[in-house]
């Protein structure tokens, strides 16, 4: 399987609705690593490495999100994985 990255916009209801621990969770599951935080303007980002199969379904998550939360739009863009991380962590900033 090959190794991909994925940065990640998600639009919608989603600060305030545990959205980042939820994708931390989600993403550790699947074995992922990479990084959410929430953005200035409402939306969330993130960047996900690992397995393309794994991603692809985390991916498939982040258009549902958890429970309370209301995803509009789902922005993704696959860039070349760099390895750097080593595992997968809410950022604040």
């Amino acid at each position: 399987m090959a190794i991909v990255r994925a940065h990640v916009y998600i639009s919608g209801r989603v600060q305030g609705v545990f959205f980042r621990s939820n994708t931390r969770n989600m993403a550790e599951k699947l074995d992922l690593t990479g990084w959410v935080r929430n953005l200035p303007d409402g939306r969330v980002e993130a960047v996900f490495e690992g397995e393309e199969s794994d991603v692809k379904e985390m991916l498939e998550w982040c258009h549902k999100g958890p429970r309370y939360a209301s995803v509009s739009d789902v922005e993704v863009k696959f860039d070349k994985p760099t390895g750097e991380f080593d595992r997968f962590e809410i950022r604040y900033s």
